[in-house]
């Protein structure tokens, strides 16, 4: 099986974990690296590790920046978003199964001006379509129904419409019932604390009416979904709600999973960590597990 792989930055971590991680990689798929040669051999200079054999890489067919560890540019950002571009090509045209990304650093794209604040707005700007994004490892898996806002704006992006359809069109990829989080403390006491909780309880209703099955369950009480960890899946009404227990309890396992869009897409679940580029301490994990998910989506078309 072909899976795709974007370089993301190369002036992080992205580079030594593909290299690194190649033998394991290889021996599950065929990973194509969207990414210069040259640029592998560089890395491969600059960490002094032996450059892996059978490297299957796609020309990006620009201009070819230097390697500067940690340092924020314009020209890698580019470079990373010219390799995403390529991986989803590779990926439409059926090329490849699914693609995974390796970290971007979004101010490195800003400065190539690029309009897109990270993958997930580029996605549904390309495909016109609401992806949605989960984070996550085969221990837990957290969907975010609103992500990169303030929070006071969350209350008022909660209505039974959107959220219903949020969980119509993840239920596809999960096999097991699914834990969905009330939005306010002891998720809203039946309407004594707010009323967003109603909102969610009558959206899981319409959902599973729909699907015709009583997949999702809730609204859960926030401070206390986690603790047995009834639920394999959990649906977040904000960012830090569910990321926060799922990092806490598995942050070298997770992964990050683009839903709802007509390619396979999963990542890295951390950034370029600047901190340690080209210093090998990176951790090749998140990168191994987020390939293992894409090779099940792609046989399976479910997550776990």
């Amino acid at each position: 099986m072909k899976i795709a792989i974007s370089v993301g930055d190369i002036n992080g971590i992205g580079i030594e974990i593909l290299l690194k991680s190649h033998k394991i990689i290889s021996n599950i798929c065929t990973p194509i690296y969207c990414v210069d040669m040259v640029l592998l051999e560089n890395a491969a200079d600059i960490l002094k590790i032996k450059l892996p054999k059978n490297l299957k890489c796609k020309k990006l067919h620009t201009d070819i920046p230097t390697i500067q560890p940690s340092k924020i540019s314009s020209d890698s950002g580019m470079y990373s978003y010219n390799s995403f571009k390529k991986a989803i090509t590779m990926a439409t045209k059926g090329k490849v199964k699914g693609i995974v990304t390796l970290p971007i650093h979004k101010k490195s794209w800003e400065l190539a001006n690029i309009k897109y604040a990270g993958h997930t707005e580029a996605f549904r700007d390309i495909f016109k379509q609401n992806a949605i994004m989960v984070l996550g490892s085969q221990k837990m898996f957290v969907a975010l129904f609103t992500e990169h806002i303030p929070l006071k704006e969350v209350a008022s992006k909660i209505n039974e419409n959107d959220l219903s359809n949020f969980l119509i069109n993840i239920s596809p990829f999960i096999k097991s019932k699914c834990g969905v989080l009330g939005l306010n403390p002891h998720a809203g006491d039946f309407g004594v604390i707010g009323n967003e909780d109603l909102i969610i309880g009558n959206a899981i209703k319409r959902a599973n009416s729909i699907i015709n099955k009583n997949k999702f369950i809730g609204p859960l009480v926030p401070d206390v979904a986690f603790i047995k960890r009834d639920f394999k899946f959990y649906v977040a009404m904000y960012h830090d709600q569910g990321l926060i227990p799922l990092k806490t309890l598995y942050f070298k396992d997770s992964i990050n999973i683009t839903l709802n869009i007509p390619i396979i897409r999963t990542s890295v679940d951390h950034g370029c960590a600047f901190d340690i580029s080209y210093k090998n301490k990176a951790d090749t994990t998140s990168y191994i597990n987020a390939v293992k998910t894409a090779i099940n989506l792609a046989k399976n078309g479910t997550i776990y």
